[in-house]
């Protein structure tokens, strides 16, 4: 079982990265296990960890097909479609509320009209 390296917040050496600065390359790990860890410690906490990973093992990115672009857009399309009245809200619906902001909260006077 080995260990791995561990180095403190900031101190990294050149050659390791983590996920978001390989994605910010245009880089993925590609399989790669985690290289080292980066800890930043706390007072009253256990330390955060960041996973590292060797760039010159990270593999570029895989190109969005349009297979892929159009299933992206049928689930962002299904996240702004109201379940209630069925309409494309123009924004995220918030799942706090489960439905478009003039169904969770209809004005007054439609309220009174309707009943």
């Amino acid at each position: 079982m080995s260990a791995l390296p561990v180095f403190r917040w900031r101190l990294a050496p050149d050659g390791y990265a983590t996920r978001r600065q390989l994605r910010a390359r245009g880089l993925r790990p590609g399989g790669q296990d985690v290289a080292a860890e980066l800890q930043r410690p706390r007072r009253r906490r256990g330390p955060l960890v960041a996973y590292l990973y060797r760039v010159d093992l990270a593999k570029p990115v895989r190109p969005m097909t349009p297979a892929r672009r159009a299933a992206l857009a049928k689930a962002n399309r299904a996240r702004r479609t109201c379940p209630a009245c069925r309409r494309d809200a123009g924004y995220v619906i918030p799942t706090s509320l489960g439905m478009c902001t003039p169904c969770a909260f209809p004005e007054p006077s439609q309220a009174l009209r309707s009943a």
